[in-house]
């Protein structure tokens, strides 16, 4: 790791953070590309089914947000994953257009073939990691990203203040 005294601000550390996050991104895209394409998915279809099995019930507009795509792109893949019986929409309870949207039988099978190699990568991810140190890491990690989504709420912003 390298630092460098910027003439004008803080001490700044090479690679940067956020240079290293995304270089783990994506290298775990990558990663999960390779496990879901054999099984006819694609990563963000993969990250769709894990996030129903999570929130069953869930709108296209709620799916597309944990799913980290836009609304069009989630129409498209909602629509993907119906097609091939991985998925079933109903309507809500309170009627109205939003449909709910849910794992089928076959969308339960699939997504747990994926979860086994996706646990086994993470596995790897964490070769050599403590169970203490993994839970500091996702700890840090939801800081982080908690950080950047509400920086006014950030416990940093709140000590300044």
């Amino acid at each position: 790791m390298k630092a460098v005294r910027s003439t004008r601000g803080p001490i700044r550390t090479y690679p940067r953070a956020t240079y290293l996050v995304k270089q783990l991104e994506r290298a775990v895209r990558t990663c999960i590309d390779a496990i879901v394409e054999p099984l006819g998915l694609t990563a963000v279809q993969y990250t769709a089914l894990s996030v129903l099995s999570r929130h069953p019930g869930t709108s296209s507009a709620q799916l597309a947000r944990r799913s980290f795509v836009s609304p069009q792109a989630a129409n498209v893949m909602v629509a993907a994953l119906e097609r091939r019986g991985l998925i079933r929409r109903s309507p809500g309870p309170e009627g109205g257009r939003a449909l709910w949207i849910h794992l089928t039988a076959a969308g339960q099978r699939t997504l747990a073939r994926c979860e086994t190699q996706v646990d086994a990568l993470e596995a790897k991810l964490f070769d050599g990691v403590t169970r203490r140190e993994q839970a500091r890491f996702r700890e840090m990690l939801r800081t982080c990203r908690d950080a950047v989504r509400h920086p006014s709420t950030s416990p940093r912003a709140r000590s300044a203040s």
